[in-house]
């Protein structure tokens, strides 16, 4: 994928999560925790002090990860054919943006490093995520070709989400890092089933 392809949306997501971050810090105060909400799976919780390198990494890869589903699921907003497509592109968007902005939160409390572009934790590469020939495909589609293409993609991306939220399961240490993980693993995987159906039509 070309660098300036999607620079101005990678700019104005991390300014949207930085202003989201700032005001979840702001409502939590310094002394009073906000209890969790039982809709949605990024619900504004004051990060645990508990947290272990594996807690880390998990938000350091998941961040850009997400980044990149947010990039695709942007490009179904003037390239998609099908109505379902579009709807479950605009859940992908809101739902992931507000956990990258939760994920931002967490590494600013544990003063730890955001990731800076697509490497993730330390290089490491990260499963399911695009190459730069496929975005590049992604982008060039329109239509019919796109709403499958787009389901072909995001159904791999998810996968590769979905491994990185189960290593997060078994090695995390903070309860809320760990509890995303399995929001993910488990609303990713209803999106999965929801792009094979698709798929069948399409």
């Amino acid at each position: 994928m070309p660098v300036t392809a999607f620079a101005a949306h990678r700019i104005a997501l991390s300014a949207a999560a930085a202003l989201g971050a700032l005001a979840l810090l702001t409502a939590c105060g310094a002394d009073t925790a906000t209890t969790a909400g039982s809709g949605g799976r990024a619900a504004a919780t004051r990060p645990s002090a508990t947290f272990n390198e594996a807690d880390v990494r998990f938000a350091q890869q998941m961040i850009p990860h997400h980044e990149q589903a947010v990039d695709m699921a942007e490009l179904a907003e003037t390239r998609a054919a099908d109505p379902e497509v579009k709807e479950l592109a605009a859940t992908i968007k809101s739902t992931q943006a507000a956990e990258i902005a939760l994920m931002r939160r967490w590494l600013h409390a544990w003063s730890r490093p955001e990731p800076s572009g697509h490497d993730g934790h330390a290089g490491h590469p990260m499963p399911g995520m695009l190459s730069d020939q496929q975005m590049a495909e992604l982008e060039a589609a329109s239509g019919a070709r796109f709403d499958r293409l787009f389901a072909q993609l995001m159904i791999a991306h998810h996968k590769g989400a979905i491994e990185m939220a189960r290593t997060e399961q078994r090695e995390g240490a903070n309860p809320e890092a760990v509890k995303l993980a399995k929001d993910i693993e488990r609303g990713q995987q209803a999106e999965i089933d929801q792009m094979e159906r698709l798929l069948q039509r399409l």
